[in-house]
């Protein structure tokens, strides 16, 4: 599922082939150190997306290899890719890949990140307290799990803080998903010290 949403993410920046997609989505590939696709899971993931009609072959490209069939978002794909930005994981085990996917695509597209981490903050507080009343309710190995759970769920919230308090955005030009998309390459940005 992660990968399905990265190549969808990188397709509602630009339309892209599968090959630069596959780069993109390479182990040192800015969408590839959060979540790694190999090459030939990226054209399938493009065949699936396809049939679900969330993405379209636009054109096509003479390279120096085979023709490279140039795909793009739909209609429907973009909508996908706008509510799935703003939705908190609900799953601690998906912070690592999905809640930076969302991060990332969202900064990608000078979108207000704020909003998201305020959600997935609110969505995990409970979590938290449930966590910290289960670690003093058990013993041995038991407990040896909750309080993983517990340093887990504390390490997200805690990420979510810091990011939010780092935040160093521009108000006026930002955008929730879904309202006057910026352009769809944003200008380089440089990496704010964290």
């Amino acid at each position: 599922m992660p990968g399905e949403w990265a190549v969808l993410g990188l397709l509602a920046e630009a339309p892209g082939h599968g090959f630069a997609l596959a780069k993109s989505l390479a182990q040192d590939g800015e969408i590839g150190m959060i979540w790694t696709v190999p090459r030939q899971l990226v054209y399938r993931t493009l065949g699936v997306l396809e049939d679900n009609g969330l993405v379209r072959a636009v054109a096509t490209e003479a390279g120096p290899g085979p023709v490279r069939t140039i795909m793009a978002v739909t209609p429907a794909g973009r909508r996908a890719v706008e509510r799935w930005l703003v939705e908190p994981v609900p799953h601690i085990r998906d912070a690592r890949s999905l809640l930076m996917l969302k991060i990332v695509f969202l900064e990608r597209s000078r979108y207000d990140v704020r909003p998201l981490l305020e959600r997935q903050r609110e969505l995990l507080l409970p979590t938290l307290e449930a966590a910290r009343e289960r670690v003093e309710e058990t013993t041995g190995s038991r407990r040896t799990v909750e309080i993983w759970r517990l340093e887990c769920v504390d390490a997200v919230i805690g990420f979510t803080e810091r990011m939010l308090a780092v935040s160093q955005v521009e108000h006026g030009d930002l955008v929730a998903p879904g309202e006057n998309h910026p352009p769809a390459r944003p200008p380089a940005r440089t990496r704010r010290p964290v």
